[in-house]
């Protein structure tokens, strides 16, 4: 019974010692309280230091952003499950914006807005912090956009170029595509050195599997980061997710990489950022948008750049995704993002009807930069590609009122026709350079005129096999390489009429 008693005086002593020691400094906590909460909002009272922007944490470790800040009350976003959360619960301030986890330790994850990742993975082990909202690089720090983005997609490749630090808007209907060609676009970079950012909004868990399937399948998943806000998460965590994203790709600019970025889709951005904004009873504008709606795109997209060499000289290229109603491409929102980006690529529900996919009308599509990017190589062969595609639509909706047609005219629409079917391409098989080199050497020599319509599919889906056993170096061909040369030239078209030749000839065996 001593020896318990000294053992606590002992211990006592210790105590003492040890809080003696401490040194005792004053520490400034903000505390408030929730005034009122739901729907993904909440109202705040108690915080009169809090800055725009600012990082709150409430009850359950659920943390806010500071949106509006009133003489009495603070409108907050909150970013998690609200489910433990009444007016009255207390309310952290932390003096920090929101920042989110950056670094090579995020390639290959899947992750949600905070950098919580939602792979079933270990948890992300945070290199540095970055900060969600971060200033455009000014005019100073950019270079010109001089290297092209292929898509391995031939239709944009050669009519549609795009630039390294372009921002390329895709838009049409829904169900026309959008996703496909920015998923083929990541796919095709696992034969280059570009990082791929996809962002989701508002997308549906299964839509959602379909892409990280699709990257993991087709692409190089170790050279891709999905960041996801999907349609039950809350309206906080969809509308951070695209600036996050965006923070999580410049991290590789900045160190001299090139990073192409997707963001599906603004649209349901802009409707996410229109809930929250009328929950916190901001004026509504124009179709009930606030008035700041043209703002939070326009700081996204403008980050999206080509840096110059003194920054490193890395790349972020943007391909923002928009949907449209019935085709129409005037209205609010995509008006907005037309007028932000450097050019659009327009999908044709009439298009993707008629199975011409990828359905995009050259028409209606433009790229402002690319042109000065495309590879040498390839705009030699594909400049007058797009006046003759459009001099053939033009033809053959007059040819429809008379089959009576001489036949000067009935060339030109065959090969108009071989023209449409070479653009038409199937999902998740990007074409190389070489490969599109060959195609459009094939339709500018007149090559696939004098094959069956219906025999161009195999024609292309044989291609790439062709010249790896008869013309090698057509494959070997990149984006510094200026023209054909003469020997060149000739043994590839010679290659690809023997090509032609096996393909139209009828199959043997079996029945006909």
């Amino acid at each position: 019974m001593a020896t318990l008693a000294d053992d606590l005086q002992a211990w006592l002593g210790q105590s003492r010692q040890r809080i003696g020691n401490l040194a005792l400094e004053p520490r400034l906590e903000q505390i408030g309280h929730v005034a009122q909460i739901g729907d993904g909002v909440a109202t705040v009272t108690g915080l009169p230091e809090t800055r725009l922007d600012e990082l709150l944490i409430f009850d359950g470790q659920v943390h806010g952003l500071a949106v509006d800040l009133g003489e009495e009350t603070i409108g907050c976003v909150l970013l998690g499950d609200t489910a433990g959360i009444t007016a009255g619960s207390i309310v952290h301030g932390t003096g920090e914006v929101a920042r989110v986890p950056v670094g090579d330790l995020l390639l290959g994850r899947v992750v949600d807005a905070l950098g919580t990742p939602l792979d079933d993975g270990a948890p992300v082990a945070v290199e540095t912090l970055a900060a969600v909202e971060q200033p455009a690089p000014a005019i100073v720090d950019r270079a010109l956009v001089t290297r092209p983005l292929a898509t391995g997609l031939l239709v944009v490749d050669a009519m549609i170029p795009l630039g390294r630090g372009q921002r390329e808007l895709i838009i049409g209907d829904r169900g026309t595509g959008k996703t496909a060609i920015a998923v083929d676009a990541i796919i095709n970079q696992r034969s280059t050195d570009v990082i791929c950012v996809y962002a989701a909004i508002g997308q549906k868990a299964s839509s959602v599997a379909q892409v990280i399937e699709a990257v993991r399948r087709y692409g190089a998943p170790e050279r891709c980061l999905l960041v996801i806000g999907e349609a039950d998460a809350a309206p906080g965590l969809q509308w951070l997710t695209p600036y996050s994203a965006c923070s999580m790709a410049e991290h590789f600019m900045a160190r001299g990489r090139d990073v192409l970025l997707v963001i599906d889709d603004l649209t349901k951005h802009a409707a996410v950022y229109r809930q929250i904004s009328l929950l916190l009873r901001r004026p509504p504008g124009r179709e009930a948008y606030p008035g700041d709606i043209f703002y939070i795109h326009s700081r996204l997209l403008e980050r999206a750049a080509k840096l110059a060499a003194e920054r490193a000289g890395g790349s972020l290229t943007a391909l923002p995704i928009a949907e449209t109603q019935a085709g129409n491409i005037s209205a609010y929102i995509p008006t907005n993002l037309i007028s932000i980006t450097d050019g659009q690529i327009y999908l044709d529900p009439r298009l993707f009807y008629e199975d011409q996919k990828p359905a995009v009308d050259v028409g209606k599509s433009v790229s402002r930069v690319g042109g000065k990017t495309q590879a040498p190589v390839l705009q030699a062969l594909s400049e007058s590609l797009r006046l003759e595609y459009a001099q053939f639509l033009e033809l053959e909706v007059f040819t429809r009122f008379d089959t009576m047609v001489d036949e000067r005219t009935h060339k030109l629409i065959g090969h108009g026709r071989r023209i449409r079917a070479v653009l038409r391409q199937p999902q998740f098989a990007p074409l190389g350079l070489g490969e599109q080199v060959a195609l459009l050497l094939a339709v500018a020599e007149g090559i696939l005129d004098d094959i069956p319509l219906d025999r161009v599919d195999a024609f292309r889906a044989g291609l790439g096999t062709w010249l790896a056993q008869h013309c090698r170096e057509a494959l070997a061909l990149d984006d510094q390489t200026t023209r054909l040369t003469e020997d060149l030239r000739g043994r590839l078209k010679a290659a690809l009429k023997e090509l032609a030749h096996s393909v139209a000839r009828p199959p043997t065996g079996g029945k006909s």
